[in-house]
């Protein structure tokens, strides 16, 4: 199976899920949680320090917990949520330099990744029609999104629209 890049720019917390396409664990270890973090400098800072296999594993179980939680909701059953309340820590406003943001309160740098994180996924899970979120239709995709517009099916028009297109296509002029 070839190696697959995260899709990013969804809400923060089905970007930390479809870090798991199609069965492929992008953060098996540090390196790869190390180039999601770079994918998702806009929303996330940088590590202050390298990366251990005990981060990944906090950030993995972290996800599972948001997997589980969101699963639940959109199913009406009730989310389990104290692991991701475990991962909240308190927050603080701070001004950015254009407007007053909120922030996570000091700790080390895998608290305050946790907390932005576990935060992200209370929003989703709080503020979020769960009613909207989708899963791609493409075939073996596991990838979660809100569609823009109503007729999205895929996650990605380049890649399972593309392999959807050409699937159709084979069927289409198979001998």
């Amino acid at each position: 199976m070839a190696t697959l890049t995260p899709i990013t720019g969804e809400h923060l917390a089905l970007d930390l899920l479809n870090t798991w396409p199609e069965g492929q664990d992008l953060l098996a270890d540090a390196e790869g949680l190390g180039q999601w973090l770079a994918l998702e400098t806009d929303r996330l800072s940088e590590p202050d320090r390298p990366l251990t296999s005990a981060d990944v594993a906090r950030v993995r179980e972290l996800r599972a917990e948001v997997s589980e939680a969101l699963e639940a909701a959109r199913q009406g059953r009730e989310p389990g949520l104290r692991g991701i309340n475990g991962a909240l820590r308190a927050s603080e406003l701070y001004w950015d330099g254009e407007r007053v943001s909120v922030r996570p309160a000091a700790g080390d740098y895998l608290d305050r990744l946790c907390g932005v994180l576990a935060a992200a996924a209370g929003d989703l899970l709080a503020n979020v029609d769960l009613g909207t979120i989708r899963e791609c239709a493409g075939q073996h995709c596991t990838v979660l999104f809100i569609p823009a517009h109503p007729k999205r099916q895929w996650c990605s028009p380049a890649i399972c629209g593309n392999r959807a297109r050409v699937a159709r296509y084979y069927l289409r002029h198979k001998g």
